[in-house]
């Protein structure tokens, strides 16, 4: 299980909002690319009265198949910081591609 304490879209666009003007004339915008900044925590629930080792196993696991999931859909990440907790629970913050139309490698470098 893990929960997403925050994130933050960056995107560039090629035009303003969408407004009206008086001749119903309006701007469109479109995103060109973008990168998503994720803080995630990775936890156990605590009624499974699991030891604070037992914790930090599942909590790596869960963390690998996520990054598993992320390579196997071939989204570009990086983890900038990865951290365990007191109780058990593993925090990372990722950065990630939002989607796969353009290329965003420029978020990476």
């Amino acid at each position: 299980m893990f929960r997403l304490l925050s994130h933050c879209i960056f995107a560039e666009t090629d035009a303003a909002a969408f407004l009206w003007g008086k001749g119903g004339v309006g701007k469109v915008k479109r995103v060109q690319s973008a990168c998503i900044f994720q803080t995630l925590v990775f936890c156990q629930k605590e009624e499974l009265m699991l030891s604070k080792d037992r914790k930090l196993a599942f909590n790596r696991e869960e963390v690998e198949k996520y990054k598993a999931s992320l390579e196997k859909n071939g989204t570009k990440y990086q983890i900038t910081n990865e951290t365990q907790t007191e109780d058990g629970s593993i925090v990372i913050h990722v950065r990630k591609q939002y989607n796969d139309k353009t290329d965003v490698s420029e978020y990476f470098e």
